[in-house]
C-alpha cells in the first residue's frame, strides 16, 4: 500500500517500526499480494497504510478507514483488491511474490499476463520479514533530480520508488550506485551497509494515489541507468540503493549522513 512521510522511526535489523510489518496473501494462491503484478494487485496502490499504536490504520480509496484489528478486516480488503486475501503479520513457510517482468509490462499493457519471476522473501533480511530484499531502501535527491532532468515532465516523485530515506545529496546523477559496499551513519548511531543496486520493477510507473501512471518512471532509468543490481547479474534499471542494517538506532528528518 502507500506510505506516509514521516518525522523521525527507530531502525532495527527488521528495518524502520512498522514497516512492512503487515501483507495481503491471496488465498486461492498462497503468495504474498504485491503491486509489483500490476495486472493483479495495482488497486493496493489505492490504499495507504499508517502506524497507530499495536494496529495499523488503512484508508481506502473512497477515503474509508479501518484498522488492522477489525473484525472483517480480510472481507473489507478483499472487496478492495477484487480477490480473496488474508491479512497477516508472519510469512508462510517459503513464501514468495510475483514480480511481473517489468519491460513485458510497459510493451503489453498493465493488464495483460505478462511473464513473472517468482521472488523468495529475505535474501539479505532476518527471517520472518516481508522484505523482498534487504530491510532498507535508500535514494537520494541527485538521482531524483537526475530522472527529472532526463525525463519528459521535468520531475520525479520520491513516492513512486518508494524510498525509507530520502538522503540529500549535491549534484545530479546516480550516485548511490557507488555506495555498494560502504557503510553509512546516519544521525548519532545508526550504521547502514549498502549492498546492492534497486533493480526496478513496474510499481514506479502505476498510479500512486492522486499521482497519474507514468510509464516514464520506468522508461528513463532503463535508458540511463542500466546497471548490474549486483555482482554477476545482468544489467537491469536501478533507481536507488538497499541497505542493511549494522548498528541499529532512530533516525530523523535533518540527521546527517556521512560515510
Amino acid at each position: 500500500m502507500l506510505g506516509e512521510r514521516i518525522p523521525a522511526a527507530e531502525v532495527t535489523d527488521r528495518g524502520l517500526a512498522g514497516d512492512r510489518r503487515l501483507a495481503l496473501l491471496d488465498r486461492e494462491t498462497g503468495k504474498v499480494a504485491s503491486a509489483k503484478t500490476p495486472r493483479l494487485w495495482r488497486s493496493l496502490l489505492t490504499c495507504a497504510a499508517a502506524l497507530t499504536g499495536p494496529a495499523t490504520r488503512i484508508t481506502g480509496p473512497a477515503g474509508e478507514t479501518l484498522l488492522s484489528t477489525d473484525a472483517g478486516v480480510d472481507d473489507v480488503l478483499s472487496a478492495i483488491v477484487g480477490r480473496p486475501v488474508t491479512l497477516t503479520d508472519r510469512p508462510p513457510a517459503g513464501a514468495t511474490l510475483d514480480r511481473s517482468r517489468p519491460e513485458e509490462v510497459l510493451g503489453e499493457g498493465l493488464d495483460a499476463e505478462v511473464a513473472a519471476d517468482v521472488v523468495r522473501f529475505g535474501s539479505a533480511s532476518p527471517p520472518g520479514t516481508f522484505f523482498d530484499f534487504a530491510p532498507v531502501h535508500l535514494l537520494t535527491t541527485a538521482t531524483l533530480d537526475r530522472l527529472a532532468a532526463l525525463g519528459p515532465r521535468g520531475v520525479a516523485e520520491a513516492e513512486r520508488y518508494r524510498p525509507n530515506l530520502v538522503i540529500d545529496t549535491p549534484g545530479t546523477g546516480f550516485v548511490e550506485d557507488g555506495w555498494v559496499g560502504r557503510e553509512l551513519r546516519i544521525g548519532d548511531r545508526l550504521v547502514l551497509r549498502v549492498v546492492a543496486s534497486t533493480p526496478r520493477c513496474a510499481v514506479p510507473t502505476l498510479a500512486h494515489g492522486a499521482l497519474p501512471r507514468d510509464a516514464d518512471a520506468l522508461r528513463t532509468p532503463a535508458v540511463h541507468n542500466r546497471v548490474p543490481a549486483l555482482a554477476g547479474r545482468s544489467p537491469e534499471p536501478c533507481v536507488g540503493v538497499y541497505a542493511q542494517v549494522l548498528r541499529p538506532g532512530p533516525v530523523r528528518e535533518g540527521d546527517d549522513v556521512r560515510f
